[in-house]
C-alpha cells in the first residue's frame, strides 16, 4: 500500500485516472524498454486502488518527447486540458518529472490539480494539493527535476566542449570530407567529389555569386554523404541548389580550419504565445573554438574571408546593389533627384531605360521623376570614367600607388602590434597557471580566470586585425596597372569585356549617379559623385520622340488656318501641294490627309450643306443610334470574300436606313442619296 492512500475519496474514484507515460528520447523508447513497460504497469495500481478499468486511461502521445519544455508534447496539454475540465481524479506517473522538466510548467499543471481536487501519485505515495505538506513536497520534486536536468545536460556537454576546445569533437563532416583510420580529418578519395567541390569555389570566382554556383552546375549531379539512417556514410549525388552552395561558399571547414560553437538554439516567444526554438549563426568573435590549419582545405583563409565579404555585398535586401549581368552601366547606383529613390533598369530589345518604378509602385512618384534611356546616360558616364583615368590624373594614380601601399601597411601595423602584445600577456598568464600547484585551487582559480581574461583579449584583438585586412581591397602590381590602362579605351570596348566587368571598373571609380531634375525636359542632367567626395554634372541631349520627327509644321499649319474655313477637304489639300507643302511622312496632301489635319488641329470648316440638308452625326440623333451605324447603312459593307451568308444581312439594314431616311423631313446631302 502507498503511503497516503486513504486520501483516496470516492469523489475521485468517480472521475478518471489517467496514466501518463512519456520517455525523453526515442532511442530510449527502443533500448529502456523495462520503464516503459513500469509506466504501462501503473494502470493495474489504479485498478487495485478502486478505479474501474472503464475510467483508466492511458496518455502516451509524448513518447520520444523531452520533458524540458511544454511545446510539442501533445499528451502534456491533454492531460492539463483534462484537468481544467474536471474530469480527471488523479495523474499516475513513476515521478514527478516524468510529467514536466520545467518547473513553470509542472507548477501550472499542480495549481489546476489543486483547484480541481485532483491527485497526484507516483510511486512514493499520493499527493493531495490541497494538503500545504504535500503541495511544498511536490514544488520542492519539480525543482529538483529541473535542476538534475541541468546537472545531466552539463556533463553531457562538458566532455563535447573539452574535446571541441582541443579540436578531436567528431562532428558530421561537409560533402568533400571523410575521417581516415585514425580519426583525421582528410579529403575525400573519391576525385569525382574533390573535383565537384573544387568547381563550386572556381565557379564562384567565375561568377562572383551563390546563384551563379548553382546556375553553373545546372544539369550536373553534385554529391551529398548521408549522416543517419539506413544510408549512413553513403555517398549520394543530386543537384547542387543555392543553399547548398550558400552554405559551402560560407562553411569554414573548406579553408582547413576548425571551429566549434559556430551555431546556437535560441528560443523566441511568437505573438500567439508558443515557444519557437531556431537555429541562429553566430559571428566570429563569438565562435567557441577556432583552429586554421586544422586540416588540408579547398581555399585559404583569405579567400574564405574575401568570399564571406562578397557575398554580403550581393544582399540585396541588406540595401547591396551588386553588379549584375545586364547591359545597363548605372544599374544598381542611380537614383532619381525628383524622390530620391533608386532607380530601376528595364531590358527590351534595343531600348533599356531607366525608370523611378519604385516611387510609381509607392503612389509616391513626383513630377520630377524621370525615365530616359540607359544608352545617352551610360556613354556619359563611360566616356567621363576613361577621361578621368587617362592622361595626367593616370600618372599622378601610378605615382601614387607605393604610397597608398606603405600607408596600408602603417594602417595594419598598430594591430599587428596589439595582436602581439595581447598573445604576449595570454603565454605569460599561462606559464604563471602551470606553475601553481593543481591542489592550490584558491590560487589556481585566479590564474586560470586570468588566462580567460588574456585568451579573450587576444582573440578580440586578433579579429579586429583580421576585419582590418579584409576591409582593405589589394592593390594590384604597378606593372599590370600599367598595362591594363594603356590600351583601357580598348579593353572597355572589347566584345569579351562582360558588362558586369564594366560595372565593377566603373564602382571602383563612381559612388553613385544623380538624374537632376530641370525645367528643360529636352536635356538630361546627371549628377555623378566620386569615392573621392568630388562631383561633377554632366548635360545629355534628349532623343527625339517618335512624334515630333513626324509634326506637322508652323507653315502647313499657318496656311491651312487661313484657308480651312472657306475650303472643303479636296481644295485645301490642293492649295498645300500647290505651295509645295507635304506631310509629315513626306507624302502629297489628298482629301483624307485634308480632313485629318483639319480634325487634329480643330481648323475651321466651310458650310457646305444646302438647306435642309443633315450630317451623318444629325441623322444619328434623330434615329437614337450611333453615327458609325449610319455610316454602315449609307454606304454598304463590301462584299465577303467568302460565300457565308453576309449579304442578306446588309439588305435588311439598307432597307431599313431608306425607310428611316425617308420619313425624315428633310433630306440628306447630294453624296448620301
Amino acid at each position: 500500500m502507498l503511503r497516503g492512500e486513504s486520501k483516496i475519496t470516492t469523489s475521485h474514484l468517480r472521475r478518471l485516472a489517467i496514466i501518463y507515460v512519456r520517455q525523453s528520447t526515442l532511442a530510449q523508447v527502443r533500448g529502456n524498454t523495462e520503464s516503459t513497460a513500469r509506466q504501462y504497469g501503473l494502470a493495474g495500481d489504479a485498478a487495485r486502488m478502486g478505479w474501474a478499468a472503464s475510467a483508466i486511461e492511458v496518455i502516451d502521445a509524448d513518447l520520444g518527447i523531452s520533458g524540458r519544455s511544454a511545446d510539442n508534447r501533445a499528451g502534456f496539454k491533454e492531460v492539463v486540458a483534462r484537468v481544467c475540465l474536471g474530469e480527471v481524479g488523479a495523474i499516475f506517473g513513476l515521478e514527478v518529472s516524468r510529467l514536466a522538466r520545467s518547473n513553470a510548467d509542472l507548477s501550472k499543471l499542480l495549481e489546476l490539480a489543486r483547484l480541481t481536487e485532483t491527485l497526484v501519485i507516483d510511486t512514493d505515495g499520493v499527493y493531495d494539493l490541497a494538503d500545504f505538506n504535500d503541495r511544498i513536497l511536490l514544488g520542492l520534486k519539480g525543482q529538483m527535476s529541473e535542476a538534475e536536468l541541468h546537472i545531466l545536460a552539463g556533463r553531457l556537454q562538458g566532455a563535447r566542449r573539452a574535446a571541441a576546445a582541443r579540436g578531436d569533437l567528431r562532428v558530421p563532416l561537409p560533402v568533400g570530407y571523410v575521417y581516415d583510420d585514425e580519426g583525421a580529418t582528410v579529403m575525400d578519395p573519391d576525385e569525382e567529389v574533390r573535383a565537384a567541390v573544387a568547381d563550386v569555389f572556381a565557379a564562384f570566382a567565375t561568377t562572383g555569386s551563390a546563384y551563379g554556383v548553382a546556375g553553373t552546375f545546372d544539369g550536373r549531379r553534385f554529391p551529398k554523404r548521408a549522416y543517419g539512417g539506413p544510408w549512413a556514410g553513403e555517398l549520394r549525388w543530386g543537384r547542387l541548389t543555392y543553399s547548398r552552395a550558400h552554405d559551402i561558399l560560407t562553411n569554414p571547414a573548406y579553408a582547413g580550419t576548425y571551429v566549434s560553437g559556430r551555431f546556437r538554439s535560441r528560443r523566441a516567444v511568437l505573438p500567439d504565445g508558443t515557444i519557437h526554438s531556431r537555429t541562429v549563426e553566430l559571428l566570429r568573435p563569438e565562435w567557441a573554438t577556432v583552429f586554421a590549419g586544422h586540416h588540408p582545405g579547398y581555399i585559404t583563409w583569405e579567400t574564405f574571408l574575401a568570399t564571406e565579404a562578397r557575398l554580403v555585398a550581393n544582399q540585396t535586401s541588406a540595401g547591396a546593389r551588386p553588379p549584375r549581368e545586364g547591359g545597363a552601366l548605372c544599374q544598381g547606383i542611380i537614383y532619381c533627384g525628383g524622390c530620391g529613390r533608386a532607380m530601376t533598369a528595364h531590358y527590351s530589345v534595343g531600348n533599356d531605360y531607366y525608370d523611378c518604378a519604385q516611387s510609381r509602385a509607392n503612389h509616391t512618384r513626383t513630377s520630377s521623376c524621370r525615365s530616359v534611356q540607359a544608352a545617352r546616360v551610360d556613354a556619359a558616364v563611360a566616356g567621363l570614367l576613361l577621361g578621368a583615368i587617362s592622361g595626367d590624373e593616370l600618372a599622378l594614380a601610378l605615382a601614387a600607388t607605393d604610397e597608398v601601399t606603405a600607408r596600408r601597411a602603417r594602417s595594419t601595423r598598430a594591430g599587428e602590434l596589439a595582436v602581439e602584445r595581447a598573445r604576449y600577456q595570454a603565454d605569460r598568464a599561462e606559464r604563471a597557471l602551470l606553475a601553481v600547484e593543481p591542489e592550490n585551487r584558491l590560487v589556481a582559480r585566479s590564474l586560470e580566470n586570468r588566462l580567460e581574461a588574456r585568451l579573450g583579449e587576444l582573440a578580440e584583438a586578433e579579429a579586429a586585425l583580421a576585419t582590418q585586412r579584409t576591409a582593405i581591397v589589394p592593390l594590384p602590381p604597378r606593372a599590370e596597372i600599367e598595362a591594363a590602362v594603356a590600351n583601357l579605351g580598348q579593353l572597355w570596348a572589347a566584345p569579351t569585356t562582360s558588362h558586369r566587368d564594366r560595372k565593377r571598373l566603373l564602382r571602383t571609380l563612381i559612388a553613385d549617379i544623380t538624374l537632376i531634375p530641370g525645367p528643360d525636359h529636352a536635356k538630361v542632367r546627371i549628377g555623378v559623385r566620386w569615392h573621392a567626395g568630388t562631383t561633377e554634372e554632366l548635360i545629355v541631349q534628349r532623343p527625339h520622340r517618335v512624334y515630333e520627327d513626324r509634326r506637322t509644321t508652323t507653315d502647313v499649319l499657318a496656311l491651312a488656318r487661313r484657308l480651312g474655313p472657306e475650303m472643303d477637304n479636296a481644295t485645301l489639300a490642293g492649295a498645300l501641294n500647290t505651295a509645295g507643302h507635304r506631310t509629315a511622312t513626306g507624302r502629297a496632301f489628298d482629301a483624307n490627309a485634308a480632313s485629318s489635319l483639319r480634325r487634329y488641329h480643330k481648323l475651321g470648316a466651310p458650310e457646305l450643306l444646302d438647306a435642309g440638308e443633315l450630317t451623318a452625326g444629325d441623322v444619328a440623333r434623330r434615329l437614337g443610334v450611333t453615327t458609325s451605324t449610319v455610316t454602315t447603312w449609307v454606304h454598304p459593307w463590301p462584299a465577303p470574300r467568302s460565300k457565308r451568308p453576309l449579304q442578306p444581312l446588309v439588305h435588311p439594314l439598307l432597307a431599313r436606313a431608306r425607310a428611316n431616311l425617308a420619313r425624315l423631313p428633310h433630306r440628306l446631302p447630294p453624296s448620301a442619296r
